[in-house]
C-alpha cells in the first residue's frame, strides 16, 4: 500500500482560534486566528481563507488573505488576487501581477536561522500593490 503525500486540510466552514502545529503540509481554506506553525513544511492559504495569525512554516503560499508576520525558511509566493498585511521574513519571495501587499520585507539568512516574526508596527509598514 503507497503512503500518500496529500496534505492536511483546514475547509472553508472550519474557524480556529489558537495556535496550529504540525509536521506535515498544510492547506488552510478556513479562518484561523492566531499562530500557524509548520517549521519544515509547506503552508497554503487557499483563495477563501481568512487569515489573522503570524505564521512560520518552510513555505508558504499565499492566495487568499493574511494579516499578520510571515517567517519563512524557504520560499515565500504571494499570487494574484491575495492581500497580505504584515512582515515577511524569508530567503526568497515571489509575488504574481495583482497581488497586494503592505508591509516590510527582510530576504536575508536570519529566516534560516528560525527567528521569530517581528511584531506590527503599523507606523513602518510601506505599501506595495502590484
Amino acid at each position: 500500500m503507497a503512503v500518500e503525500n496529500t496534505p492536511a486540510r483546514i475547509g472553508k466552514s472550519v474557524v480556529i482560534c489558537g495556535e496550529v502545529k504540525g509536521g506535515e503540509d498544510l492547506i488552510v481554506d478556513g479562518r484561523v486566528e492566531g499562530t500557524v506553525n509548520l517549521s519544515e513544511n509547506r503552508l497554503t492559504i487557499g483563495p477563501n481563507a481568512n487569515v489573522l495569525a503570524d505564521v512560520a512554516a518552510k513555505d508558504v503560499l499565499i492566495l487568499g488573505h493574511l494579516q499578520g508576520n510571515v517567517v519563512a525558511t524557504g520560499r515565500v509566493e504571494l499570487r494574484a488576487g491575495c492581500s497580505v498585511e504584515g512582515d515577511i521574513r524569508a530567503l526568497r519571495l515571489a509575488v504574481e501581477d495583482n497581488a497586494v501587499f503592505r508591509g516590510k520585507v527582510d530576504l536575508t539568512q536570519n529566516a534560516a536561522k528560525g527567528q521569530e516574526a517581528p511584531k506590527n508596527s503599523a507606523a513602518q509598514f510601506g505599501a506595495v500593490s502590484l
